[in-house]
């Protein structure tokens, strides 16, 4: 008699333990329903990007398996910054609400481009080459007229001159701060400097009077476009009345 006894209450012990792993196992599986459900991204606020578009930054955020619920982009990313893709220094994730997340993207700093061996190289504001790629990006204008050897990314362009880099960073914030969009800048020697527009180029020569010269190019520049020939804003001074496109 005791030892039924014995037995039913292990039985009854071992029942409770399952009906208590099964009553956790519902709860889980409940609990992980309503936050994949209630907790789906269904609103994304991109910030920071000019590289890539929005749904591209999108879809890198949001490519791996329920990555589109805003607990789960929390804790992955949470104190955790994206910098593994080109072009990109970084990217932070911030979880606004149950189902709305903002994508804070970083880019890199791009002064210009120079091709070697096929490949577009990217530098930084210092010459430093942070990027390669096989086509050419908008927005970057390609550097030409520069003499080096060979490019190592993540190191300096080896250029004669340095100072070029200044040249080269001053010119490329005063294009972007007219809206100016040159397809290539060339330096000569001597550190002067031609923009082409297509087959339109537009002498600036040095560096004397550069912001007045790319002010006034701003509005220039729409009535050139398409064309093939030569302006030269190289002598332009506070007695220039006229600025004449000279078609080749």
């Amino acid at each position: 008699m005791k030892r039924m006894k014995n037995k039913y209450k292990r039985f009854t012990f071992k029942r409770r333990i399952l009906m208590s792993a099964a009553a956790l196992f519902i709860l889980t599986a409940a609990a992980l329903a309503f936050v994949l459900v209630h907790f789906r991204v269904t609103e994304v606020e991109v910030i920071g990007n000019h590289h890539y578009t929005e749904d591209e930054i999108k879809a890198m955020i949001l490519k791996d398996s329920f990555m589109d619920n805003s607990l789960l982009l929390d804790l992955k990313y949470r104190s955790k910054s994206i910098d593994d893709i080109p072009f990109i220094e970084s990217m932070d994730v911030e979880v606004l609400g149950a189902d709305s997340i903002r994508i804070m993207v970083y880019e890199k700093t791009l002064a210009g481009c120079v091709t070697y061996l096929g490949d577009y190289m990217y530098f930084d504001r210092e010459g430093i080459v942070v990027e390669s790629a096989s086509e050419a990006t908008d927005g970057v204008p390609e550097i030409t007229g520069l003499n080096f050897g060979s490019v190592q990314l993540y190191k300096k362009l080896p250029v004669e001159n340095e100072d070029i880099f200044k040249e080269i960073m001053n010119l490329t914030q005063l294009l972007e701060k007219y809206e100016i969009a040159a397809d290539k800048i060339y330096f000569d020697l001597n550190m002067n400097v031609t923009l082409y527009f297509g087959q339109a180029r537009v002498r600036l020569g040095n560096g004397n009077r550069i912001d007045e010269k790319i002010m006034q190019l701003s509005a220039i520049v729409p009535s050139i476009e398409g064309k093939k020939g030569q302006l030269d804003m190289s002598e332009l001074n506070e007695n220039t009345k006229t600025l004449t496109f000279e078609p080749d």
